[in-house]
């Protein structure tokens, strides 16, 4: 192998080197994410999951950057100085793998050694800057940065739940933030990784962010999801694996049951929560009450009621639904003359009661015996999970509790649905 040849293979399949020296779970999402932190230009941040493996895409990125450009000057950052060693330790393991003793022969012809190796500090053979600053530098959040520049600073988890709890930590975490600007060289860039804990965290100053929450990377199963949404807080859940922020103390739905035969919801009723604008959501449910359970298919729209028409009414043909319910508060009947004109079988009604305790009163009441069937939006069920009071979204749990509130003195084997609503 020349030096160009592996010069490029280094960029561009790093998720290779990766698997070489160790890192065996790394496949072609985390390739493409290595690639942005050791060549990308711009103020980033990568906002993953809980078990993605970002931060070890990070040691990775770190340990390429000290071997392919070893006069920059590199900062990483977590929450503590103590939150900072084991990465710099795996950097420090991966310098020192025959695999990366390789490629410093073949690029630098010279044998890679480690002049500075502590839990703070790694400099190179490789650096020729007389300045005496190390190659890679790390620190925690409250350490000493006073007189320090940096060409590259990694942030990696400099948010966590201490943020979520207190105002004054979140103001400091944004403060030190901020600073970094200040710090980075002239052409530099700082990277972040990490999850969101709180809407005013630092995070929400962060910019360029791309989001891979766990509905979306595929590294993790079905069950496992649903073992792990069992086994926490819906708060912590929300945080580590959706990648969202949601009040803890208020949640009133848990452990949602899902992956029911969509066949069990089939010949039940509908309802429709209609946007017409701005941040709602159009969402549609159907259920079906069997031996005291309700069969529930949910879908949620983030567009105007009339875009979403078509597919409301195949998925009622679909489950031989027998009729829709709307409400007619907002739009005076527009929806149920439209769809009825359609030829669909509406029930059109005017809602009086107060939404919380609506569904507080109805969906919460039965939530044991709610099942959710294949099929059904998983943001549909999260906007669920997330309910409380002061929700910034709830036509989720609004829709579902109309629907089981429809059926709540139904008898099981029933298929003539009348509405309680008059």
């Amino acid at each position: 192998m020349t030096r160009e040849q592996a010069v490029s293979f280094l960029l561009e399949r790093p998720v290779e080197f990766a698997n070489a020296v160790g890192f065996t779970k790394l496949g072609e999402l985390h390739n493409d994410w290595i690639k942005d932190m050791v060549s990308g230009k711009e103020d980033s941040t990568l906002l993953a999951h809980r078990g993605s493996y970002k931060t070890t895409c990070v040691s990775v990125a770190l340990a390429l950057i000290v071997l392919l450009l070893p006069n920059v000057r590199t900062l990483f950052m977590r929450k503590t100085d103590t939150d900072t060693q084991e990465i710099i330790q795996q950097v420090s393991n991966i310098l020192k793998h025959p695999v990366t003793r390789y490629f410093a022969r073949v690029i630098w012809g010279v044998d890679l050694t480690l002049i500075k190796d502590t839990s703070k500090e790694i400099t190179t053979n490789l650096c020729r800057d007389v300045k005496g600053t190390a190659q890679l530098s790390s620190r925690g959040i409250k350490g000493s940065l006073t007189g320090k520049h940096f060409d590259r600073i990694f942030t990696d988890d400099i948010v966590n739940l201490d943020d979520r709890r207190s105002r004054a930590e979140r103001e400091l975490t944004k403060g030190v933030y901020q600073e970094l600007q200040n710090l980075k060289n002239r052409g530099g860039r700082i990277f972040n990784t990490g999850t969101p804990w709180h809407k005013e965290d630092a995070i929400s100053i962060m910019p360029n962010v791309k989001r891979f929450d766990c509905y979306h990377t595929g590294l993790i199963s079905k069950e496992e999801l649903a073992d792990l949404r069992q086994r926490m807080e819906a708060s912590l859940f929300a945080a580590n694996y959706e990648l969202k922020h949601i009040a803890s103390d208020d949640v009133l739905f848990f452990e949602p049951k899902t992956d029911a035969d969509p066949a069990l919801a089939e010949q039940g009723i509908a309802h429709v929560d209609a946007a017409y604008g701005g941040s709602d959501s159009t969402t549609f449910t159907i259920c079906r009450k069997a031996d005291g359970k309700y069969y529930m298919f949910g879908k949620l729209w983030h567009k105007h009621v009339d875009d979403c028409e078509a597919e409301i009414i195949d998925f009622r043909k679909k489950f031989m639904a027998s009729k829709i319910y709307c409400e007619d508060n907002g739009d005076k009947g527009y929806l149920a003359k439209d769809l009825r004109s359609k030829g669909e079988r509406v029930v059109r009604y005017h809602e009086d009661t107060n939404k919380h305790i609506k569904i507080t009163s109805y969906l919460k009441a039965v939530w044991p015996d709610v099942i959710f069937v294949k099929g059904t939006d998983p943001e549909y069920i999260n906007e669920i999970c997330d309910y409380n009071e002061n929700a910034e979204h709830d036509d989720a749990p609004d829709s579902a509790s109309s629907v089981v509130r429809a059926l709540w003195n139904k008898k099981s084997t029933s298929n003539d649905y009348t509405s309680i609503f008059g």
